[in-house]
């Protein structure tokens, strides 16, 4: 057959730019407002008993800690003299008061990391899993629109930035605020005016925290769709080595990755410097503040009208409020980030199936007969993708259970299309397509997979052992029927001659084994899931003439007495099929037997004397 150019309308969702404002053009999916709180929340929910240990943990802590200066205070004040006057007795108090103090501290701090660790693990655990369920669960249309790149981003960069915040910047957090609550406490007890002045040099601090967050979040997004974009390049460059290597694509993607790669750097360096402005600006307010309450204090001691021990204190305490700020500046750091992965990650969870669950599934009806095979109707379907016109502008079609149909056409004219919604891919715009009289959008999940089953051309195989890939088919099948299965497709000879035999580990995408041979492991796969209805999808296009006849053969069986929907390239697939139809623009334009079509003047005789004299 001689490909056509494709209609901008037939096109496959993948081979066609983004559309103007695609979502899918860019690396952050709409996120509904509240969506990322609800899903925190949600992550948190199941451990709040942990939550409220962890908490109170840190609470003890930070009041174990802050009783440091009180006990200095009165070391000064009260102890001290006391020493002098011949009572060593409070002054030795003092001293395993702050011993204990120094030795409880530090195993509340133990405890409290341990506590935190437990639920910051298990709190990533479940966001992995949520995230690798929900992108199996998503329908295709999705997959063919949002890369695989990106969702490893996802799962890795944007979760680490999670575990990051949940490690250390959650701990950060509640440091400072409790220090601020507990220092901004005892500072207005040990001398109102001292404490005023400390609490009023907040505000100018808390400005600038506010300011931070605003613009810090905007770095933090564009850095997040950045490494995103790296990312993406390099897993796109890496799947497709072979072309990169035969059309000496190296330097042009070297060039892609490192202008990528500079746009990263640029965000890091601006993440950078809005930390340092912050920083900045937090020590200019804090060292000022402390200059002033510490002049004015000994100005007091000097007059005496405020204790040495309250100074001293008050100045320990100073030291403890305004030490954490770059601590705040950190975990800042650490949120921004977060916040951002969050919200893509919230993005990505509230994405829908386009081809969702029905609320009350049916059950197909009881095969009748002695056929395995299902009828197969197309009543007044319509669709199109969201990327481009109408593919299939109405159409109609009946296949008897039983029939072999192929479907041959010109590229762009509708067949692939036709296949994905037979095996519900994706979902009409109009009209149903019937199973047996059911619609596929009443049959749920696991109904319709056994009841429709496609093969396509890539024949995707999975890193394990040609054994396990037959029996994805059906999963709770024993070596027997597994090797039966092989043996009825043709596979039999050529799996015991592996290493293995049916144990040897077929690598990365089947790698270990030829393309011919990965197409039969895939018919057997088909043979032994037993569906009623078999889609073969351009299943023989990428083999040699001889592969092609092994598979033409295992195709012959596994076709045997089912309903099949066969889509060619190749005519020579044609030859196994009851039925042809020829599609143009998403119409049928021919149906009839493959015979009769070939005596004839239209576009399939045309098709087939060009075939005929490509082989001469």
């Amino acid at each position: 057959m001689t490909a056509a150019t494709p209609t901008p309308a037939d096109e496959k969702p993948e081979d066609r730019p983004a559309a103007a404002g695609d979502p899918f053009d860019q690396d952050v999916l709409p996120t509904p407002q509240g969506a990322t709180a609800a899903l925190l929340r949600s992550l948190l929910a199941p451990m709040q008993a942990r939550v409220s240990v962890t908490t109170l943990l840190l609470l003890l802590q930070q009041a174990v800690v802050q009783a440091g200066p009180l006990l200095v205070a009165y070391a000064i004040d009260s102890a001290v003299p006391a020493f002098r006057a011949g009572d060593r007795g409070p002054l030795i108090a003092v001293g395993v008061g702050y011993l204990a103090c120094a030795l409880a501290a530090g195993g509340l701090q133990f405890a409290f990391v341990a506590a935190a660790a437990r639920v910051s693990q298990d709190v990533l655990l479940d966001l992995r899993g949520r995230i690798f369920r929900h992108a199996q669960a998503l329908s295709v249309d999705f997959h063919e629109r949002y890369t695989s790149g990106r969702l490893i981003s996802r799962s890795t960069t944007d979760v680490e930035s999670l575990r990051e915040l949940l490690d250390e910047g959650l701990q950060e957090l509640v440091t400072v605020i409790l220090s601020f609550v507990y220092i901004s406490v005892m500072l207005l007890w040990l001398d109102l005016g001292l404490g005023g002045v400390a609490v009023a040099s907040l505000v100018p601090l808390y400005a600038l925290v506010r300011l931070y967050q605003r613009r810090a979040g905007r770095v933090y997004r564009a850095r997040s769709t950045a490494i995103a974009a790296v990312i993406v390049k390099f897993v796109e460059t890496m799947n497709g080595i072979r072309p990169v290597r035969a059309f000496r694509r190296e330097a042009v993607n070297d060039a892609d990755f490192g202008a990528l790669n500079q746009r990263h750097e640029r965000t890091n360096g601006d993440a950078l410097l809005e930390m340092a402005r912050y920083v900045t600006g937090s020590r200019l307010v804090a060292n000022t503040a402390v200059a002033a309450i510490v002049l004015w204090g000994a100005y007091r001691v000097a007059d005496g009208t405020l204790a040495l021990g309250v100074l001293a204190a008050a100045v320990l305490y100073l030291r403890r409020l305004y030490d954490p700020i770059d601590r705040l500046g950190m975990f800042l750091n650490s949120y921004q980030s977060a916040a951002a992965s969050l919200e893509k990650i919230a993005g990505l969870l509230a994405q829908t199936p386009s081809v969702p669950e029905p609320s009350a599934p049916r059950q197909l009806p009881p095969l009748e007969g002695e056929l395995p095979g299902r009828e197969v109707v197309f009543d007044g379907v319509r669709f199109g993708y969201r990327t481009g016109g109408e593919v299939l502008p109405r159409f109609d079609l009946t296949i008897p259970a039983g029939q072999t149909v192929a479907v041959v056409g010109s590229t762009g004219a509708g067949k692939s299309t036709l296949a994905k919604l037979l095996a519900r891919f994706y979902d009409p715009s109009d009209g149903r397509v019937l199973l047996d009289g059911v619609d596929l959008r009443d049959l749920a999940v696991p109904e319709l997979r056994r009841g429709v089953v496609m093969v396509t051309q890539e024949a995707f195989l999975f890193s394990g052992t040609v054994a396990e890939n037959i029996a994805i088919g059906r999963p709770d099948a024993g070596r027997a029927e597994i090797e039966r299965a092989a043996k009825e497709i043709g596979a039999h000879d050529f799996i015991s001659a592996l290493p293995d035999g049916y144990d040897t580990d077929v690598r990365r995408r089947g790698g270990r084994i030829s393309a011919g041979q990965r197409q039969l492991v895939a018919f057997a796969r088909a043979l032994l899931a037993d569906p009623a209805v078999l889609i073969l999808d351009e299943a023989t296009s990428s083999l040699d003439i001889p592969g092609e006849r092994a598979v033409q053969r295992a195709m012959a069986t596994v076709l045997k007495g089912r309903t099949a929907v066969v889509i060619a390239h190749r005519l020579s697939t044609v030859e196994i099929a009851d039925r042809v139809l020829v599609m143009e623009q998403g119409k049928i334009v021919e149906d009839g037997e493959p015979a009769e079509l070939v005596a004839g003047t239209g576009r399939f005789a045309d098709l087939h004397r060009a075939w005929r004299d490509s082989l001469a």
